[in-house]
Formats: C-alpha cells, structure tokens, sequence
C-alpha cells in the first residue's frame, strides 16, 4: 500500500514537459519527499542534456508574398527600364498598374513557396523534436534506475 501511495504521489510530480507519461515505482522505500526530489534532478539532468523545444515555424506565407512582391515590383522596374524609350512615354499611373500587377503575381507564388518552406521546417522541427524527446525520456529514465526506480511507460 506504501508503495502505491509513493507511487501516486509520483504521478502527480511529474512534470509536463515529458511526453511520455511515465510511473516510477520506488525499490528501496524511498519517501515521497525523496522521490520528488530525485524526479526534479533527474528531469533537470535530462532537460539539460537533450532539451526538448516545441518550436513551430510560422510567417512562412506572408514573407513569401513580400519577397515575392518586392521582386515582382523590381522585375518590372527593371524591364520597363530595358524599353526607355517606351516606358518613358507612357504616363506615371500606367506603370505604377504595371508594377503593381507584376507584384500581385509574383507575390501570390512567394506565398506558395513560403508555404511550402514553412511545412518542410514543420517536418523537419517535429522529426527532430521527437528525436529529442526520445533522447530526454531515456536520460530521465537511467537516471531514476541508477537510484533505485522502476521506471514504467
């Protein structure tokens, strides 16, 4: 009964930054106070070896479109500049369009590749943070065995 008790009260302790929701089973008749703090320095040993970060890219799509528009804006700039003579006689107002619609274009494909971007990052950040979880989880767990803990999934 003491040991469920101990058991309990473990639960309760662990703290949320595991993934895995783990039971740790006192060996040696280890107090709650005991347990609590073996869980604290082992948690710590293992966040300090292998942190566990959750950080998700975002603004993928709305930096896309602004590259995208700054490019488009500038291609033709620069393509209206390479007709001079032409692009000289028509009026400010008919470029200032033209620019604007070159951007548009350009900018709506920057935000489909600044999608694309962000979802590979996203993929690369979750692969690599599972990694890390299953790094931290195994640290936390030699950790409380080296102090006389069974450690249960």
């Amino acid at each position: 009964m003491k040991i469920l008790a101990h058991t309990l009260a473990v639960l309760m302790l662990l703290p949320s930054t595991s993934a895995l929701a783990t039971t740790v089973v006192p060996l040696k008749g280890q107090t709650s106070q005991t347990i609590q703090q073996d869980t604290g320095t082992c948690q710590s040993q293992a966040n300090a070896q292998h942190p566990v970060q959750n950080s998700v890219p975002s603004g993928g799509r709305a930096k896309g479109a602004v590259t995208g528009a700054v490019a488009g804006a500038t291609a033709a700039e620069v393509r209206g500049r390479q007709h001079e003579q032409v692009y000289d006689q028509i009026d400010d107002d008919t470029r200032q369009d033209y620019r604007q619609n070159q951007a548009r274009s350009t900018a709506a494909a920057g935000a489909v590749v600044g999608a694309s971007r962000q979802r590979q990052a996203r993929r690369q950040n979750l692969a690599a943070s599972e990694q890390s979880v299953t790094a931290n989880n195994s640290v936390y767990s030699s950790c409380l065995q080296q102090r006389g803990y069974d450690v249960l999934p």
